[in-house]
């Protein structure tokens, strides 16, 4: 598994090569939610061409839900400021203070095909503890992750997990700290209408509302540490924009969407850049295109390492994270 952290330089210098930026890992992610078995025509995620992906990857009712999910992580991995400043308050308000704030990506594929937990090596160690607001000694992470992803496909699995956590299984990320080493489940949903609390849910992740508030707070209902994510001129502002644009690529095969689909010419513009490079394999695309992303906006390391589900004290399986991932260096 390649792990890639991003730290933003500098503010956006213009609109176009700003999305550039955005719009090249929100690709990335929906090439990697294909299942294996509709990559073979095309051989293989690596072979596959832009034009290939606006095929097989028609735009789902899931996409923008899941893309919130990995862009919230990515937020917190990269340290931008405006989304760690809110999960550091929601982590306090859980009792984690200590450390920078880390994000584990818990996914499982809703077909069930594959299972996937994506951090770095040493995030998850035998004494990482996942904190439910309960009384008592919480319990270590690691040796329930084979457990709770069973959990999201079977049912029967859950009652067998400890009564303090047995809800952790909804989790979409696990927010900590490695330095005190505790981590708390967090459920992000672009839904603020579908956010449920569970046991051993601790944090929850929505867009903010039209004229609420975006103070985070304690929703006593459902035990929640509710963490608003702001709009206007800020990070859901962003999302939104990239995401419409892949989604009208996708839409149309990435072929040049209509007027209206995407009247905004500095839109249009971003558009055109991927039309144009249709053909090619992603891979090559995404190499491609970083010319016109915004120079230094974004750092880019990356780390090759292989993600491990524990049973016990002992690995007892290892998942890749989807097959090899392109190079997505934005700087």
């Amino acid at each position: 598994m390649e792990i890639r952290e991003e730290r933003q330089l500098n503010p956006v210098a213009d609109e176009v090569s700003g999305l550039v930026a955005v719009t090249r890992p929100i690709i990335v992610g929906l090439l990697h939610s294909i299942g294996e078995e509709y990559l073979e025509p095309h051989g293989g995620r690596e072979n596959m061409r832009l034009a290939d992906l606006g095929r097989v990857r028609k735009a789902s009712d899931g996409d923008l839900g899941v893309a919130f999910e990995y862009a919230i992580h990515d937020a917190v991995m990269r340290q931008e400021e405006v989304i760690t400043d809110r999960v550091a308050t929601a982590l306090k308000k859980v009792k984690i203070t200590q450390g920078d704030p880390a994000s584990i990506l818990f996914a499982i594929e809703k077909t069930g095909a594959k299972q996937l937990v994506e951090t770095k090596r040493e995030l998850i160690t035998p004494e990482s503890r996942a904190l439910s607001g309960k009384r008592g000694q919480p319990v270590k992470l690691q040796g329930y992750l084979n457990q709770l992803a069973a959990a999201f496909h079977r049912p029967t699995s859950r009652v067998q997990l400890p009564r303090s956590i047995r809800g952790l299984w909804k989790a979409d990320l696990f927010l900590g700290s490695a330095e005190p080493d505790r981590w708390v489940g967090a459920s992000v949903k672009i839904n603020r209408l579908q956010l449920d609390g569970a046991e051993g849910l601790r944090i929850g992740i929505v867009p903010t509302s039209s004229g609420k508030s975006d103070a985070v707070r304690l929703d006593e209902s459902r035990n929640l540490v509710v963490c608003p994510v702001p709009h206007d001129f800020s990070f859901m502002q962003v999302f939104y924009t990239g995401m419409r644009i892949v989604q009208a690529l996708v839409a149309s095969d990435f072929k040049m969407p209509s007027d209206a689909l995407l009247p905004e010419p500095a839109h249009r513009e971003v558009a055109r850049i991927y039309v144009e490079r249709r053909n090619f394999k992603i891979g090559e695309v995404l190499d491609a295109v970083s010319t016109f992303a915004q120079p230094s906006l974004l750092e880019t390391t990356a780390e090759n390492v292989t993600a491990t589900l524990y049973e016990g004290s002992r690995p007892s399986e290892t998942f890749t994270a989807l097959g090899p991932i392109p190079r997505t260096d934005l700087a």
